[in-house]
């Protein structure tokens, strides 16, 4: 008698069709719209800093939780700073 081919297999796909335990969640809401925030300032130190990683570069939208619009504006201003000498292009060893 020949085997069947699924029967000694252990059925290892899931049914819902999500393929990891991180699969779904809300995301966070853009910080500057919930402060009403018009413009993002290349002067305030505290919300550039914490826009980026501890190496220098900046964090991703998905990371901040900043909308289209906000991010990008955080990243110019980001650059801005950098190039008048307020924040480091690279980390301190």
């Amino acid at each position: 008698m020949a085997k069947q081919r699924g029967s000694s297999r252990q059925q290892t796909r899931r049914r819902d069709g999500k393929k990891g335990p991180g699969s779904g969640g809300r995301r966070k809401p853009c910080a500057f719209c919930r402060d009403k925030v018009d413009v993002v300032d290349y002067k305030d130190f505290g919300t550039l800093r914490r826009a980026m990683s501890e190496k220098g570069k900046i964090r991703s939208a998905r990371i901040t939780g900043s909308c289209r619009r906000h991010q990008r504006q955080l990243a110019r201003a980001v650059k801005r700073a950098r190039e008048l000498g307020l924040l480091p292009y690279v980390a301190e060893r």
